[in-house]
C-alpha cells in the first residue's frame, strides 16, 4: 500500500486506470469506514482512500481542532482491507491558496436539517468532495448511507455537473446495541455510550409506527423529540422525509427518518429508510 501526500504524485501513480474506485474518510477510521473500502474492492480496480480533515465542513465553534487525527492507525486499518493508495495531503496541498471557489448546494437540500443546524457544511462538503474527485479521478466513490442528506448532496452535485463518477450508497454499519458507528462515538463517556443507542430506538419506534399505517408525521417526530429530551438529550431535529429529495413525507412513497441530538458535549446523527407500504 502506498501513502500518497500530493496531487502530482497521485496523478502518476494512477496514470492510465479508468476503474478506480474512491473512499473519501477524514481518519480516525472505524468498522463502517472499512466496510467502505471492501465494497470498493469489489470492482475490481485500484482503491483510494483519503484521510484528510476538512477545515472547510467545520463552523468556528465546531472540533476541527480537537478532531482525533489517528493516522498510523488508520493506515494499518486500510492496508488490512486492500487498500492500495492512501491520499493523504496536507492542508497546503488541497488548499495551497484561499479556497475562493466553492460549490453552492442547492438549498432545498442542504440548507435543511444538517444544513439548517451547521450553516455552510454542504458547502464545504461538495467543495473538498469535488477537489478530490478532481485529484482521484475515480469511476467509483463509496459514501456511507449513515450521513444520508451528504449522500444525496453528493449525488446532486455529480448529477448537475455530469461528473463520470458513480456514486455508491453502502449501508449504516452498527454496534450490536444498534449505535451508528462514528468517529465522535469516542467522544462519549461510558455512561453516554450505554445511552446512545436510544437514538437508533427512536428511529425504530417510527419506522414501525409508519409501517403500522400512522401518518401523523409531525406527531412522530414531537413525540421522539420529547421522548429524547426527557431522557437528558438536546435533539436537534427528528424528521420523517421522502427518501428522493428530503421533501415533505406523504404516504405511499419510500421515507426516511433523520435524527441529530446532542448527548452531553457530543453531537450524534443517525438515519433509518422506511420503505412504501403495499
Amino acid at each position: 500500500m502506498q501513502v500518497i501526500r500530493t496531487i502530482p504524485e497521485l496523478r502518476q501513480a494512477l496514470a492510465g486506470q479508468s476503474r478506480t474506485a474512491f473512499v473519501p474518510t477524514m481518519g480516525n477510521l472505524h468498522e463502517g469506514h472499512l466496510a467502505l473500502v471492501r465494497q470498493a474492492h469489489e470492482r475490481g480496480g485500484p482503491v483510494v482512500a483519503s484521510i484528510f480533515v476538512n477545515r472547510l465542513q467545520f463552523a468556528p465553534n465546531e472540533d476541527f481542532d480537537t478532531y482525533p487525527r489517528t493516522f498510523e492507525r488508520d493506515c494499518a486499518l486500510l492496508q488490512g482491507v486492500g487498500c492500495d493508495i492512501v491520499f493523504a495531503p496536507d492542508e497546503s496541498v488541497l488548499y495551497p491558496e484561499p479556497q475562493d471557489v466553492k460549490v453552492h448546494p442547492p438549498a432545498a437540500l442542504a440548507d435543511v436539517l444538517e444544513g439548517a443546524f451547521r450553516p455552510g457544511f454542504f458547502v464545504g462538503v461538495c467543495t473538498v468532495v469535488l477537489k478530490l474527485f478532481h485529484c482521484v479521478q475515480p469511476a467509483v466513490a463509496v459514501f456511507g448511507k449513515k450521513d444520508y442528506q451528504q449522500l444525496m448532496v453528493v449525488r446532486h452535485m455529480v448529477r448537475q455537473l455530469a461528473l463520470p463518477v458513480e456514486v455508491v450508497g453502502s449501508e449504516t454499519w452498527r454496534a450490536d446495541d444498534g449505535l451508528a458507528l462514528s468517529s465522535r462515538n469516542g467522544y462519549l463517556s461510558p455512561a453516554e455510550r450505554a445511552e446512545a443507542p436510544a437514538l437508533a430506538r427512536a428511529l425504530r419506534a417510527i419506522e414501525s409506527a409508519v409501517a403500522a399505517g400512522a401518518q401523523d408525521w409531525r406527531g412522530l417526530e414531537q413525540q421522539a423529540m420529547d421522548g429524547l429530551s426527557a431522557r437528558g438529550w438536546q435533539p436537534d431535529y427528528v424528521a420523517v422525509r421522502r427518501q428522493a429529495d428530503l421533501g415533505a413525507p406523504q404516504a405511499g412513497v419510500p421515507l426516511v427518518v433523520l435524527a441529530a441530538a446532542r448527548l452531553g458535549r457530543t453531537r450524534l446523527i443517525d438515519n433509518l429508510e422506511v420503505p412504501a407500504r403495499g
